[in-house]
């Protein structure tokens, strides 16, 4: 995609009332709340610039870097006596209009709400500082029904909502293929059938799905109820990896508070230095925060397969976001976007050279 082209806005199918609702991230669990959870901070450490810092995140495993960065004191660490104030979320959009409210601060949030709030407020609003997840999407099948991927035509199958992430995804791909699918109805060669990932496993039992495009671990939990996985998302990806969740920013936050934001960033990337070096404790710590956030652990049978098609990394993948925009322009959920400046990596870039670890490049998409 041009990093230098007309700014527009982003247009749905609807009317501009319906946007909240389109180009969410994948949720998991709870609608937004405050997160009332203390964070240790040592009596003798040092504020930074700011008493406290707002963070967001949704109890998600393609969000573990920040459920095991709070779980384990990792992020705190670095922020000294400025003390963390994490709420979470269940979909993109609450998270944008936090941030936008200057309920938060920093966000890990998927890559259609960053290019959707960043486009809607004309790239005044947010910044992506870094990367932090990839992968954990699947298209999962009842095997009864469907055995290869030419089966799916005729059939209904589930994405979480119109315009997210993994939708935008599966347009893209039924479109490859070929098909025809009306993207505002779903109706086409193949049904699309926008699902809340909270029921899709009820909806998979009864029979009114026939599979679904889903990300984890509400995959894992369909192939626990009997289904199993067709094709997993990442392998439609150059290297197989693709964006799936971003650390974003306030912008006015972080020109007032550099600090913070370095030391959050620092925190990451320990935290996925951490998981990465740890992943059966790190899974572990991703369970225990999710029980704690929403009273029920995943069992081994869902969170073991997730977890590993999950990758925890610092490099935003900044070519493929502009390939996800790329892929919603084509299905006609979005007007070609400018995203140049929707990047900003230096705070990043500076805190791994100090790591000893490789820079990240921003796709020619960065803040000048």
């Amino acid at each position: 995609m041009s990093a230098a082209r007309p700014h527009t806005i982003l247009r749905t199918f609807a009317v501009i009332a319906a946007l909240p609702l389109l180009l969410t991230a994948c949720g998991y669990g709870s609608e937004s709340t405050d997160d009332d959870k203390q964070t240790e901070v040592a009596a003798d450490a040092k504020k930074l610039s700011a008493d406290e810092v707002k963070i967001g995140y949704f109890p998600n495993l393609t969000h573990a870097t920040a459920l095991v960065g709070v779980q384990e004191g990792l992020l705190q660490k670095e922020l000294g006596g400025t003390k963390i104030k994490p709420s979470t979320f269940n979909a993109g959009p609450s998270e944008i209009e936090a941030l936008n409210a200057k309920s938060i601060d920093i966000g890990w949030i998927g890559p259609s709400p960053s290019i959707n709030g960043y486009a809607k407020s004309n790239g005044k609003n947010l910044r992506i500082i870094s990367g932090s997840a990839s992968g954990g999407v699947k298209l999962v099948v009842n095997p009864d029904k469907i055995k290869s991927l030419d089966d799916l035509k005729g059939k209904k199958i589930a994405t979480p909502q119109l315009g997210n992430t993994q939708d935008v995804a599966f347009l893209n791909w039924i479109a490859e293929k070929g098909w025809k699918v009306d993207a505002e109805s779903g109706k086409g060669d193949v049904s699309v059938i926008r699902t809340d990932n909270k029921i899709t496993p009820d909806a998979y039992k009864s029979g009114s799905i026939d599979g679904a495009w889903v990300p984890e671990p509400t995959a894992s939990k369909l192939v626990s109820e009997g289904a199993e996985v067709l094709l997993d998302e990442s392998d439609l990806w150059p290297d197989k990896k693709f964006v799936i969740t971003n650390i974003i920013v306030r912008q006015d936050f972080l020109k007032e508070h550099p600090d913070i934001v370095e030391a959050v960033l620092r925190g990451s990337v320990k935290t996925n230095e951490w998981i990465n070096a740890n992943p059966e404790k790190a899974k572990a710590s991703a369970n225990t925060a999710l029980e704690k956030l929403s009273g029920k652990a995943l069992p081994a049978e869902v969170i073991d397969p997730a977890w590993e098609s999950i990758t925890f990394l610092d490099d935003p993948l900044a070519s493929t976001l502009d390939a996800q925009a790329e892929h919603a322009v084509k299905a006609g959920l979005l007007e070609e976007p400018d995203l140049k400046g929707i990047y900003d990596l230096a705070p990043l870039n500076k805190v791994l050279k100090a790591e000893g670890k490789d820079e990240v490049a921003d796709a020619g998409l960065g803040a000048e």
